[in-house]
């Protein structure tokens, strides 16, 4: 059975920081591409960033230079570290899993909420 967990989200200033972190499971993790996406009320579900198989990275521009994608094969965990956050950043954010036969797997997200 195939699991993406998500934990750290939370409440947090603007100007503040948050390490989101996806534990895979039933996987062949370092066989797949890891996606943070995320939906705040009322918008469609939009990718924020994506590391590939062998490290490479891709963000949104909203956060570029903001956020930090990483991943830890061994612990089978992708890491998204948020800095500077700023309200519009408030989402529910998500984390995929997918691999090159078009396996794909969502996890059941956590809540990120940006506000003073």
């Amino acid at each position: 059975q195939v699991q993406l967990v998500e934990s750290g989200g939370g409440l947090v200033q603007p100007g503040g920081s948050l390490r989101l972190s996806c534990v895979a499971s039933g996987i062949a993790f370092r066989l797949y591409a890891m996606g943070w996406y995320r939906q705040a009320p009322g918008k469609q579900r939009e990718l924020v960033a994506e590391i590939g198989r062998l490290g490479t990275t891709t963000y949104a521009g909203s956060v570029k230079g903001r956020f930090t994608i990483s991943r830890d094969n061994a612990k089978n965990t992708v890491y998204l570290q948020m800095n500077s956050l700023i309200t519009e950043d408030t989402a529910v954010y998500y984390c995929k899993a997918s691999s090159s036969s078009l396996n794909t797997y969502w996890g059941q997200g956590t809540q990120v909420t940006v506000s003073s």
